[in-house]
């Protein structure tokens, strides 16, 4: 099945799964918030298919806000929609839209030493919620 994106549908994939490291960097932010998008940020320039040369350039312009409640009202409506939008236009690439995100918020939560916070970890959850809302 062939995929065509709109420029509005790209940008709103970069600004979900982009913005998605970006709260969990400011969730690990006591640790080490570079760390947390650093592993993040590389989960996403390594997926494969359609989303990962979607990914590949990180959102141009966006402001994200002055709060992570600001940053994750944009991200976690971002996340639902381009799930809708992928399973309505091909089905397999959503899901490895969904498990790019998954393995980013994974990678971006261990770059502590042991486990992850409960912070990481709730922001992990709600990110995985939006994922699953579509």
């Amino acid at each position: 099945m062939s995929i065509t994106l709109t420029d509005q549908d790209k940008l709103t994939l970069r600004i979900a799964a982009w913005g998605a490291v970006s709260l969990m960097s400011a969730a690990g932010a006591a640790d080490s918030a570079h760390k947390v998008a650093t592993k993040g940020s590389i989960a996403l320039i390594s997926a494969t298919g359609l989303v990962g040369h979607v990914l590949t350039k990180a959102p141009k312009g966006v402001k994200y806000g002055k709060s992570v409640a600001e940053l994750a009202d944009q991200v976690l409506p971002a996340l639902t929609a381009s799930m809708n939008l992928l399973k309505q236009q091909d089905p397999a690439e959503a899901e490895n839209f969904h498990r790019t995100i998954v393995v980013a918020t994974e990678a971006s939560a261990q770059a502590q030493q042991g486990e992850p916070s409960p912070t990481l970890t709730e922001m992990a959850r709600k990110i995985t919620e939006a994922l699953d809302a579509a």
